[in-house]
């Protein structure tokens, strides 16, 4: 097979077409009948027919390209799929309450859903792309081979388990005392085990795909194309840490616990022994230097709540 050129040289062009059109096209369907069920829906699936459409186009199936983009496609599948049961269990995504009825508000999510999918897709897309399939490929099976694979793993191991504890707990009887908290299986070991598996993802795939550039195989543009793609993770990380993952659920889940009065002192134990986001013993970190709890563990102090200073 030969590999076939469409818009640009990297696929940049056509996957942000896809995107945008895939998008638009389940956003007419959730505004117009005001239905959150194929929100998050169209969110994964988006990076499953993204790396289907690159990987056929390319024409050429590496080792290396195949498992990258069956990588991609395995995380976005599970990713829609569980959060398409979730939200048949729930009946309806509370994010969007202020926005379901707002054109240009509910468009706006949309939109950055958009950029997300095609962003975080970079490492695949590139990597499927005419100016780097040119290149001869290494041999799959180097270090950044092996260490992606293992990251990647882990990480899925992370992020799905830890969204089937918390699923599973939210709906338990203990789930119900006041003042619960989520404890249970990795959130003894963190407090967003599935945010830290989805990040590790990420870095993995772009470490897979990367290769042929660390090991000098692909020169000139297609080089810095391919070290450039490691803007995906770092987009999906800053998100996460800076925007809509850590910052909405840290301190105001912190403030609203202690506001209640129920269960505050318990929690605020479970917050001094459970690290923010890498895994880590409980008993050690308990005992950890503040410093070290705010570089090492990134549990920087815009996540932390202080009764004396944020409570009502």
């Amino acid at each position: 097979m030969t590999t076939t050129h469409v818009l640009d040289d990297y696929y940049l062009a056509i996957t942000l077409l896809i995107s945008v059109a895939y998008q638009l096209f389940f956003f007419c369907i959730a505004f117009g009948f005001k239905f959150d069920k194929v929100t998050d829906f169209a969110g994964g699936t988006n990076f499953v027919l993204l790396a289907i459409i690159t990987l056929a186009l390319s024409g050429t199936h590496h080792a290396r390209q195949i498992v990258a983009s069956l990588f991609i496609m395995v995380w976005g599948a599970r990713l829609s799929a569980f959060l398409l049961f979730r939200i048949l269990k729930t009946g309806k995504d509370d994010r969007f309450d202020d926005k379901r009825d707002k054109f240009f508000s509910f468009l706006g999510f949309w939109i950055f859903q958009m950029l997300w999918v095609w962003t975080v897709s970079l490492p695949v897309t590139i990597l499927n792309s005419p100016n780097v399939t040119r290149f001869h490929q290494p041999h799959f099976g180097r270090a950044t081979d092996i260490i992606g694979v293992i990251g990647f793993a882990i990480g899925m191991i992370f992020e799905s388990v830890s969204d089937v504890q918390k699923y599973r707990f939210k709906n338990s009887e203990e789930a119900k005392q006041p003042g619960a908290i989520c404890d249970v299986g990795f959130f003894k070991v963190s407090r967003h085990p599935n945010y830290f598996g989805e990040i590790l993802i990420q870095f993995s795939i772009f470490m897979i795909a990367v290769t042929p550039a660390s090991a000098h195989y692909v020169r000139g543009g297609a080089y810095h194309a391919l070290y450039a793609s490691m803007l995906g993770a770092w987009f999906l990380t800053l998100l996460l840490m800076f925007v809509s993952g850590l910052p909405l659920q840290e301190r105001p889940g912190a403030k609203k616990r202690y506001e209640k009065g129920v269960g505050w002192p318990e929690y605020a134990t479970y917050l001094h022994r459970t690290p923010i986001l890498i895994p880590f013993f409980p008993s050690l970190y308990a005992r950890m230097p503040v410093f070290l709890k705010r570089t090492v563990f990134l549990e920087f102090p815009m996540y932390v709540f202080d009764p004396a200073k944020h409570s009502d």
